[in-house]
């Protein structure tokens, strides 16, 4: 469905910013058609076959889009959550920290890289800050340095599909002790943060930041001066701010705010609602209520998997009468709405404003989990072992990485997870598999799975020591589906050739009977303009 809308629509949005003279950016413009391509295998497919009865299977390419595309988030989603927790993450209890900004920050901070690393520093540091100051009583005095580690999603979006730039961390619910004079590096875990401590937390962060502000000349300073992508790109400031404060951008509804669909209630008989572990200090508000014990290694994937879920989930989205589209909250807001109705046109705004700028990293290692980190070898779970398949016996297998001169007492390090050597990382699923893997949202309760149990389906194959699991690894670690079963005779299908010339793609798409042609996009429609007719209507 989603599909259709952009399919309709995206010629009319590009045609309406271009008569404003506020052209999209290109890299907008190249995700926003880079979606329409995806899953079609008349753009490009991988061929596998089955090694026992010769049945072929044809998978399309996909786009790789890190905005807002459901099949490609999905598949970023389960390796990003895999590779965290076989390769990142070590075996100690991980808290999350929730960091929501105030709305004129978070429009600041989504273009802006150094802001939003800026930002985001001052938030890591209070964290680590309050680690350690609740590991002093710990420390002795043959300890030298006191390490902290954390993973930060940077999440665009919010619950309506609006911009919403907010941290999500995945602390490590402890510290590093780390002794030089006896090489050892010794991990204490902490108790649980109060409430105090929360707020304290947040207090800290709202004042660094507004130090912050203040050092670069943003508080109290004219927006026109200090905002540059008003004039780098005035479509894309004028969709994020409107996207921001939920409204729509353009069009006849251009300032008005979203349409709502629910039980609504008064915001005046609205109480403010307070939770554990919850601050909210000057704008700011701060959560770390959820925390994932130390060897519970499929709960942790659960919650890595949350915060790097996509944006959209297309089960919640539907079309209705009138041509607008409605989507489903996951969850009530306090007000009583429980949907969203929007113009095709003002969807389209959505997806544009949740797709981020290039080369702006939506993932940060922080601590002795940055990658230059000097202890970072030593708390990292070790990768898998090479073994060859005819290795001689009686021989040792020989570890991919050198040995660290650290050595982590108490603490057992998770080993990787084995690969297939049949689809590549770059395979994607055919389109109906796409949908599978657009997983609804998950709430940040975790207790209930989204998705079948971690390991249903044992790993077939030897152990290799790559970076990121394959497609089919994911497929049978998150949804227990097996892709390189034949479906016919359930033997093992391998990839055979990668299939890029068109003329070739079209040859063997019409030998199959299957769709040779993408389908085709709708044409720009004209405006209505006030005294001026429809062209159909002269």
């Amino acid at each position: 469905m989603l599909h259709g809308v952009l399919r309709e629509n995206l010629e009319t949005f590009l045609a309406r910013a271009r008569e404003r003279d506020r052209p999209v950016p290109r890299f907008v413009e190249l995700e926003l058609r880079a979606y329409l391509e995806c899953g079609l295998l008349c753009h490009g497919f991988i061929r596998v076959r089955c090694s026992e009865c010769g049945h072929d299977r044809l998978v399309a390419f996909s786009c790789k889009g890190r905005g807002f595309c459901p099949s490609c988030g999905g598949r970023r989603m389960a390796g990003t959550a895999a590779h965290l927790v076989d390769r990142v993450l070590p075996e100690a209890p991980v808290r999350q920290w929730v960091l929501s900004l105030p709305f004129a920050l978070r429009y600041r901070l989504a273009y802006d890289r150094e802001l939003t690393s800026a930002v985001l520093g001052v938030f890591v540091r209070a964290v680590f800050e309050s680690l350690r100051r609740r590991a002093r009583p710990h420390a002795r005095a043959r300890v030298r340095r006191v390490q902290c580690g954390a993973i930060t999603f940077v999440q665009r979006f919010g619950g309506a599909l609006n911009l919403n730039v907010h941290f999500h961390s995945l602390v490590i619910d402890g510290v590093y002790l780390a002794s030089p004079e006896r090489g050892t590096l010794r991990f204490v875990p902490l108790p649980p943060p109060d409430d105090e401590e929360v707020e304290r937390v947040a207090t800290r962060t709202a004042r660094g930041i507004a130090r912050l502000l203040e050092r670069r000349g943003l508080i109290d300073a004219d927006p026109a001066e200090t905002d540059p992508l008003a004039h780098q790109a005035p479509l894309l400031a004028e969709i994020a701010s409107a996207s921001v404060q939920g409204r729509a951008a353009t069009g006849e509804r251009a300032g008005r705010r979203v349409r709502r669909l629910g039980d609504r209630v008064e915001p005046d008989v609205l109480e403010r609602s307070s939770a554990p572990l919850c601050a909210q200090v000057a704008g700011l508000s701060l959560h770390a209520g959820v925390c994932v014990p130390a060897r519970d290694r499929a709960r942790l994937e659960r919650l890595c998997r949350y915060v790097a879920r996509p944006p959209i989930a297309t089960d919640r989205l539907s079309r209705l009468a009138d041509g607008n589209v409605c989507y489903r909250l996951r969850r009530a807001w306090r007000d009583g709405t429980t949907h969203v109705v929007l113009e095709p046109l003002e969807l389209i705004e959505r997806l544009v404003a949740l797709i981020p700028a290039p080369r702006a990293n939506q993932i940060r290692y922080h601590g002795v989990l940055a990658p230059c980190a000097g202890y970072r070898a030593a708390v990292v779970p070790a990768p898998p072992m090479a073994q060859p398949p005819n290795r001689t016996a009686g021989t040792r297998p020989r570890s991919s990485t050198p040995g660290t001169p650290y050595a982590v007492q108490g603490l057992n390090e998770a080993p990787g997870s084995p690969a297939l050597t049949a689809i590549s990382a770059n395979a994607p699923p055919t389109a109906g598999g796409a949908s599978a893997l657009s997983v609804e949202a998950a709430a940040p309760d975790i207790s209930h799975p989204a998705s079948a149990p971690l390991g249903a389906a044992p790993l077939v194959g030897p152990r290799r020591d790559r970076g990121r699991p394959s497609w089919a690894d994911l497929m049978r670690r998150v949804f227990a589906i097996d892709v390189l079963e034949c479906p016919a005779c359930g033997g093992r299908m391998r990839v055979i050739a990668a299939i890029e010339d068109p003329r070739m793609i079209r040859a063997i798409l019409e030998c199959l009977g299957l769709p040779a042609r993408a389908p085709p996009t709708a044409k720009a429609r004209p405006i209505k303009r006030p005294g001026l007719p429809f062209p159909d209507d002269v």
